[in-house]
């Protein structure tokens, strides 16, 4: 079977058994979801269904989800099996069917479908565990009985390999794994299921979500949930290696045309040398994983996902150099692999630019990292060959692979070349950190249940029904109080049928008030919170109070909605224009939308030209001028996907969505919840405020609509014909009078300083009489000089260089409670080993400052300008010293 034909029948072997098939999520979690950089397992987008926090869209689900994990980087391409991308099959009941029902399933697709032989067939299943309280998984062993698996085929294993949780507390239950058996000849009699061996290879994961964990590390305590649940999980591309006879994932189908590639562009062979192979195999993972978070919108930077990405691209592009490849060959695999799977995950496909964009990037980018960390590994291994040292230290390795990106390889292989070695056992030490604090991003757990949060939501939970929110048909709504509760300083309050927008999507939420319908109560709204698909209001109350049951009239404050609408669809509009002026490669890295200003995040290598902002501007406001509708239809998410609507950088989507389009959408399709203008007119006109760096490869720009934008813009004008009365002349010729006195004063600023310079208070024919012999015909001037400032020291210093051109000088200058130095030593006298960056610090020192320059030029300050003297004293010793020890 090839891996589209394992895909296609897992999932509809579930479609025909009542389970909803739901596409894969991005890698990117929610940005609901903190609690890890990627997704890490088939479940994970579904998380909030097995907490409970929202209701799945059907009581069975199967998917084939896209994972990415970080912990075992480093091993890819070592071993036949460690990857960082790849696919996870799964099947999943809430509350429905439970071990039995999975059991049969997975018994009767291995072998009816993937035709496996029952013989060969091991299961593993809970031991039980006294500080749980559990005996061996008892219900397990006689599901998987009842299906045909002698008991001693069934082997128990302990807590650390057959039981799941989340995290130290919630939704938690014992494991059932599936292990081929491949035979005694790879491995031996006494070889067990769960065992470090390569007989026996797990393919299929079932979890039994029976309970609720909860007490301490010490003293656990378990809770059966009022719902079990089932989820499963299946590695594609094991089970293609099991399917397809290959020894190594990477022989399989998904990966051997990447080999190929490989081998055609550097003339090797895959199987003729281990460090061939491994740098074919890092290149094919790497580049594969690669394309798809480019295909999710993560873009290469010194931070979190970015980090992840670059660190992975980049270790792509030294196995790439270290093969001799020609420049581009990213290109070449990002195209193999939208040839590969473009078929079952499109955006390989819409996302083909961007991705050709960044890599091309990355890779002329790392050719600077190259050398600039030869560069720095020069400097280091020098320091060591001076200190006598045999190696290179390990924070010195571990600084030049984590800060710089230079990879420890080359550190070996460039310091081997001096006769130094590598700490290896330290840079390993480090490393183990590292992953250490990458393994503790995969762990995902239900959240603090002294969360405010979740306060808020176990109230809206109890108190039934989900709010019908009405906001987008009205801004006042006559509707009933649901329920109320107190919590500290601030009145929850849950109403049937809401009006205000609850903050997302970038958006903030609505402010109003709430009224009784008597008219004898009064609430403001602090916060609307989000829940799923459902929300609650934090109330301030002003008089009388607010009871379940009571008929009121919610408020939402028109003014601020209104100037919000004109900044969330103004910023569809700059989506737009960036993406025509930039090109596709620009995709949304986050956004406020609030009544005061817009801010838009978007990911882009470099800074924007005047001329670029000015398009981009123009076009936003052509199209603002144009008066297109904007209109918000439902569909399906396949549809919108169909029509070319943009998804919001970690947003998860169901199956239905809402589409926002303006005009005939030719220019703008989003999916978007938030709340909209009628017509582009309504905006009225965007200005932009600003456009900065928010992170690496991800700019940022903040703009005014509407009335905001008309007063800046106001305030602006009457700026400047304050400064043009000023300067009495016109508007229109303030920044050519403004260049004119700016000419004028940089001349008379040039002119005072050249008076200064010739009547700088000092006697050069006096100060030169300092000068004092050494003995070696070396000479030393060490003194104190009137000047103003450093700038006027240096001048001086000039002058005394001019006349002593072969001697160490040391002069300094006091004023304003600072002390000025500058130390001017001649090569010669360098040679001998007088540095003017250590004698300037020996100096500075003193005068409690400090400071460093070049060896033959090196400047200073001090905060003590009664200690000159003793500065310029030491000044004077450090250079005597110097010389005596040459």
């Amino acid at each position: 079977m090839t891996s589209d034909e394992i895909r296609r029948t897992f999932l509809e072997f579930f479609a025909t058994r009542e389970h909803r098939i739901v596409p894969s999520a991005s890698l990117v979690p929610s940005a609901n979801d903190p609690s890890a950089l990627f997704t890490v397992a088939g479940m994970h987008p579904l998380k909030p269904y097995f907490l409970g926090q929202e209701t799945p869209p059907a009581p069975r689900l199967t998917s084939c989800q896209k994972v990415f994990r970080t912990p075992d980087i480093d091993q890819v391409g070592s071993t036949s099996r460690h990857l960082t991308f790849f696919e996870m099959l799964g099947n999943f009941s809430f509350g429905d069917y439970f071990k039995a029902g999975a059991i049969e399933f997975a018994w009767t697709l291995s072998l009816e479908v993937f035709g496996f032989t029952a013989q060969d067939i091991w299961i593993t299943v809970f031991e039980g565990d006294e500080a749980l309280g559990l005996g061996p998984d008892e219900e397990a062993i006689e599901a998987w009985r009842a299906v045909g698996v002698p008991r001693e085929r069934i082997v128990e294993c302990p807590r650390s390999e057959n039981f799941w949780q989340a995290g130290p507390s919630g939704p938690c239950g014992p494991c059932s794994e599936l292990y081929l058996d491949r035979g005694v000849a790879l491995g031996s009699p006494d070889d067990l299921p769960g065992g470090e061996n390569e007989r026996f290879l797990e393919y299929w994961n079932l979890v039994f979500m029976q309970y609720d964990l909860g007490g301490s590390a010490t003293e656990p305590t378990l809770t059966p949930l009022p719902a079990r649940n089932i989820d499963t999980g299946l590695g594609l591309n094991r089970l293609a290696c099991i399917k397809q006879r290959t020894d190594s994932v990477f022989e399989t189908d998904q990966f051997k045309p990447l080999i190929e590639l490989g081998e055609e562009l550097c003339g090797r062979r895959y199987g003729d040398s281990h460090a061939t192979d491994r740098s074919l195999r890092i290149l094919a993972d790497h580049l594969r994983g690669t394309s798809f978070l480019l295909a999710d919108g993560v873009v290469p930077s010194n931070e979190e996902r970015g980090y992840v990405l670059r660190r992975i691209m980049r270790r792509a592009i030294q196995q790439g150099r270290a093969l001799e490849l020609e420049p581009g060959f990213l290109l070449r695999y990002a195209e193999r692999v939208q040839e590969l799977m473009g078929g079952a995950y499109p955006e390989l496909i819409e996302q083909r630019e961007a991705i050709r964009t960044w890599l091309a990037a990355e890779e002329e980018s790392f050719g600077r990292t190259l050398e600039q960390g030869t560069r720095l590994l020069e400097e280091v291994v020098a320091r060591a060959l001076e200190s006598g040292a045999e190696v290179v230290s390990a924070e010195d390795a571990f600084r030049l692979h984590d800060t710089y990106g230079f990879p420890v390889e080359l550190t070996r292989e460039l310091a081997a070349e001096s006769g130094l070695g590598v700490d290896g056992e330290g840079f390993s030490a480090l490393m183990e950190g590292q992953r250490r604090k990458s393994r503790a991003s995969l762990t995902f757990g239900p959240g603090d249940a002294g969360d405010p949060r979740a306060r808020v939501r176990a109230f809206a939970d109890a108190a039934g029904s989900p709010t019908t929110f009405t906001g987008y048909e009205v801004q006042e709504q006559a509707t009933t109080v649901a329920s109320v509760q107190h919590d500290g300083q601030r009145v929850l309050v849950k109403l049937a049928e809401s009006p205000f927008y609850a903050a997302g999507g970038g958006q903030v939420s609505d402010a109003g008030w709430i009224e009784c319908a008597s008219g004898d109560c009064r609430a403001q709204v602090a916060e609307v919170f989000r829940l799923g698909d459902d929300q609650a209001l934090a109330v301030a109350l002003e008089r009388g109070t607010l009871d379940p049951g009571e008929r009121v009239v919610a408020h939402v404050d028109h003014a601020a909605r209104r100037a919000t609408e004109c900044n969330h669809t103004a910023t569809h509009l700059l989506h737009a224009a960036l993406r025509e002026r930039l090109g596709p490669h620009v995709r949304q890295a986050g956004s406020y939308v609030g009544p005061d200003k817009l801010r838009f995040d978007f990911s882009h290598s470099s800074a924007l030209s005047p001329e670029e902002l000015r398009d981009v501007e123009d076009r936003v406001n052509e199209w603002i001028l144009a008066g297109d509708r904007v209109s918000a239809v439902e569909t399906t998410l396949e549809e919108a996907r169909r029509l070319g609507a943009m998804a919001l950088f970690g947003e998860k989507y169901g199956d239905i969505v809402r589409m926002v389009q303006i005009g005939d959408g030719h220019y703008s399709r989003e999916l978007c919840g938030g709340t909209h203008v009628r017509t582009t007119a309504e905006i009225g006109l965007l200005r932009i405020v600003q456009e900065t760096s928010s992170a690496a490869n991800v700019r940022r720009i903040e703009a005014l609509t509407g009335p905001a934008a008309v007063h800046r813009m106001r305030h602006h004008d009457e700026l400047l014909l304050a400064a043009a009365a000023r300067l009495r002349t016109g508007p229109e010729d303030v920044p050519a009078v403004i260049e004119a006195h700016e000419r004028e004063r940089r001349e008379l600023q040039r002119a005072l300083a050249e008076g200064a310079a010739k009547d700088d208070g000092f006697d050069l024919e006096q100060l030169l009489a300092g000068v004092q012999d050494v003995g070696d015909g070396a000479r030393v001037l060490a003194a104190a000089v009137p000047a103003a400032d450093a700038k006027a020291l240096m001048a001086i210093a000039d002058r005394v260089k001019g006349a002593l051109p072969d001697a160490a000088i040391v002069l300094g200058a006091a004023g304003e409670g600072r002390v000025h130095l500058v130390v001017a030593v001649a090569p010669r006298l360098v040679q001998r080993g007088v540095k003017a960056g250590a004698v300037v610090k020996a100096a500075a020192a003193v005068a409690g400052g400090g400071g460093g320059g070049r060896d033959t030029l090196a400047q200073a300050g001090g905060r003590d300008p009664e200690k000159l003297d003793e500065a310029l004293d030491a000044g004077r010793e450090a250079i005597v010293a110097a010389l005596a020890a040459a």
